[in-house]
């Protein structure tokens, strides 16, 4: 079976960032991606260039542009983010059916976890980031909503047979409740969407030399500012406690933060747990999915998602992590 990537080959790959103008050195390196592919370049008398290869059919031209109109945005106003390379007037071009994107490359290192000092760091960074998400909202990137997050994933994996037959009426029961919750919760929670990063774990916030930098906004859209903030919290409920007053005294030298969002932490949790799972099982006819996760599909892989859903619905149903 054929597949978005069956004819990306590393010459197809060189002829592509030769075809506007810069002269490669044959070398090809593919970095860790899988939603799309990623390639470093070596270029003759300069610095390698980061080669990224859109999936086809994941986000319309439009989107993509909007991603880098945003990424555009954010470093005018001088945010340290690693923005598209601009070439005669464009940042995104067609090769051989493919869309691909060129980059500078920065390297760094990821936060610590818990690490006080770079928290607050990191939350001046995602105030300045969403003060200039704040700004005007996306048209063509959709939002983070229970809807697409969870309901849909919740389909995909049950119309798609993922589930193992022995574990389907438990994971179906608790993913259900699960999602009840969360849809409760957001309709109790009132807050201002804004464009943000929406993938903000910490390997998307590399340091290098001092300064952190925002990489991959391949998943900026619509939602709740405290979706880029959570996934920077580590360890017991009151180290998060500690974690999450360092961020935000950070972030609000920036951008105001509404603490009224405080409660969606869990359900967003929730969301990203069941989005995961549906992505793996979208992208399981990709040949490079299955040697990479392997345990996917397993009995022991749902076994445990059964119990870490069960754990969300109890931490749904305990106390915010709040602001003191």
């Amino acid at each position: 079976m054929s597949h978005p990537f069956s004819d990306l080959t590393p010459d197809l790959v060189l002829d592509a960032v030769e075809s506007i103008g810069f002269l490669s050195d044959a070398r090809v390196l593919a970095l860790n991606s899988y939603e799309n592919r990623v390639y470093q370049v070596g270029i003759e008398d300069s610095e390698p260039l980061i080669a990224k290869f859109y999936r086809p059919g994941r986000w319309t031209t439009e989107a993509i542009l909007e991603e880098h109109a945003f990424s555009a945005e954010l470093a005018e106003c001088e945010v340290p983010v690693v923005a598209p390379l601009v070439h005669e007037g464009q940042t995104l071009f067609e090769h051989a059916g493919f869309r691909f994107t060129l980059f500078p490359r920065r390297g760094g290192r990821a936060p610590e976890p818990g690490n006080l000092d770079q928290l607050y760091r990191l939350g001046q960074l995602l105030g300045r980031l969403h003060a200039v998400g704040a700004n005007r909202p996306f048209e063509h990137r959709e939002a983070l909503t229970p809807a697409n997050f969870g309901h849909e994933s919740l389909a995909t994996l049950l119309e798609g047979n993922f589930v193992p037959k022995s574990l389907l009426p438990a994971y179906s029961s608790v993913a259900r409740d699960l999602l009840k919750k969360v849809d409760d919760l957001y309709a109790r929670v009132k807050y201002t969407p804004i464009r943000m990063h929406g993938d903000c774990h910490p390997g998307n916030l590399l340091c290098r030399d001092e300064t952190f930098h925002v990489v991959d906004l391949d998943d900026c859209r619509m939602g709740p500012a405290v979706q880029d903030l959570w996934m920077m919290l580590a360890g017991e409920r009151q180290e998060r406690l500690g974690q999450l007053s360092e961020l935000v005294d950070g972030y609000q030298e920036f951008h105001d933060f509404d603490p009224r969002e405080l409660p969606l932490i869990e359900g967003l949790r929730a969301l990203r747990l069941m989005h995961y799972s549906a992505w793996l099982a979208r992208r399981w006819d990709d040949p490079a999915f299955p040697p990479s996760f392997p345990w996917f599909g397993t009995e022991r892989y749902w076994g445990e998602q059964v119990l870490v859903l069960r754990e969300q619905l109890a931490a749904l149903d305990e106390e915010p992590l709040r602001l003191f």
